[in-house]
C-alpha cells in the first residue's frame, strides 16, 4: 500500500473512532454509578488524546516532503 492510500485509511479509521467515541458520552450517565463514569470519562479522554495525536502525525507526514533536491 502506497503512503497517501495508508494515510488516507487511518484517517478515516479515525474519524470512525470518534464517532464512536462521541456516542459513549451521552449514554454514560445511564450507567448510574459516579464512580465508574467518573473513570469511563478520563479513560475517553485519554483515548480522544492519543488520537488526536495520531491525526496530528498523519498531517505532519502529509505535509513532509521526501525528496532529496535541493
Amino acid at each position: 500500500m502506497e503512503r497517501g492510500a495508508a494515510i488516507s485509511k487511518i484517517e478515516e479509521a479515525c474519524k470512525q473512532i470518534a464517532l464512536q467515541f462521541m456516542k459513549i458520552h451521552p449514554a454514560l450517565p445511564g450507567i448510574a454509578d459516579e464512580q465508574v463514569q467518573s473513570e469511563c470519562l478520563k479513560s475517553l479522554h485519554a483515548m480522544t488524546t492519543e488520537l488526536e495525536t495520531i491525526k496530528k502525525k498523519l498531517i505532519r507526514l502529509k505535509g513532509r516532503d521526501d525528496s532529496t533536491d535541493l
